[in-house]
């Protein structure tokens, strides 16, 4: 808890006062860039820096779902991202700092827009690695929408600037029940500054 707290705290300091800061997710298949919006979520965004800091991602995490178009046939309110972060209970019981309070997009601005990341969840304030890319706009994952029955929304955090063909990429995986047959592995996830 106490090493959480301090990751945290640097990371808020290292953010405060500057600009926004770039992580590099580097992939088997190649890289894609995110801008991490401190500036604008700054508690979803200290939580992801402080995973980056920390190393815990680093050959430990994948990017293990694809939802599209097509595997989803018994929800109503259809969507379309690809979710990374640590996938097995073992790791996610290993790695995973505690959980973090709710951003809601109608609180930071930050919509569910084509290359938007952002927190995966359960129910509201269970945020805490596992984290999702959006494919195309996604407004009903954003605070009011219909994705989620409880209408929070989820907490978007930054975008991708560059890489988006290696996010199509992972989203046509092959996939048994939107989970891919064969992850693709985290590498690295780094900032770039």
């Amino acid at each position: 808890m106490r090493t959480f707290l301090f990751i945290c705290i640097a990371s808020m300091l290292l953010s405060c006062g500057s600009k926004n800061q770039t992580v590099r997710i580097s992939t088997e298949i190649g890289d894609i860039t995110i801008e991490v919006y401190s500036d604008k979520a700054p508690i979803t965004s200290a939580n992801f820096l402080a995973y980056v800091d920390s190393g815990k991602y680093d050959n430990k995490s994948c990017f293990y779902r694809t939802v599209r178009m097509d595997n989803q046939p018994n929800n109503p309110v259809k969507i379309e991202v690809i979710q990374g972060g640590f996938y097995e209970d073992s790791l996610i019981e290993k790695y995973q700092f505690p959980v973090i309070k709710h951003e809601t997009t109608k609180e930071t601005g930050v919509l569910h827009k084509d290359g938007t990341i952002s927190m995966a969840r359960g129910p509201v304030g269970t945020a805490s690695s596992e984290f999702f890319i959006c494919i195309g706009d996604q407004p009903e994952l954003d605070f009011d929408g219909k994705r989620n029955p409880d209408g929070q929304g989820f907490a978007a955090f930054g975008k991708v600037i560059k890489g988006m063909e290696i996010v199509y990429e992972i989203q046509k995986q092959k996939d048994e029940n939107q989970y891919l047959v064969k992850p693709i592995k985290i590498l690295s996830v780094k900032r770039t500054y």
